[in-house]
């Protein structure tokens, strides 16, 4: 099993997208239940398939959800300076996005990580972690 994080050598970006859109939806929504209840690993686990499945700037918005993930993992686990310098990667392809993204309010998603790593870096015990809304 690999570790967090780790998508450099397994990067699939030549493998075309083959997966029916209703599995493609159905692991999203997974992997969304799983962040929102905490199970940070899980998730990156999860959203990884779809990213390595998946191309342009689809494969940055799941490798963005990934890296947020992994971000919070890795804060979880007392490294602040991965978790702020993951965290810096995953804004780099979230920011970009619309605030509604795949049926998610991104933009709401994107407040609240940056609110959690400003609150993770002044304060000795982690903020409540963020969660995942979907668009009303």
């Amino acid at each position: 099993m690999r570790s967090p994080g780790d998508h450099g050598p397994r990067d699939a970006s030549d493998t075309p997208d083959t997966a029916d859109p209703g599995e493609a939806g159905v692991t999203f929504q997974g992997g969304l239940a799983l962040f929102n209840s905490g199970d940070f690993f899980a998730c990156h686990e999860v959203w990884e398939e779809l990213w390595l499945r998946s191309g342009g700037g689809e494969k940055l918005f799941y490798q963005g959800l990934i890296q947020a993930a992994v971000a919070i993992l890795h804060a979880e686990r007392g490294n602040l300076s991965g978790a702020l310098s993951t965290w810096r990667k995953a804004r780099a392809k979230l920011d970009p996005l619309p605030t509604h993204h795949r049926g998610i309010a991104l933009g709401e998603f994107r407040e609240a990580l940056a609110r959690f790593f400003a609150d993770a870096g002044d304060s000795a015990t982690l903020p409540p972690r963020p969660k995942i809304q979907r668009c009303q």
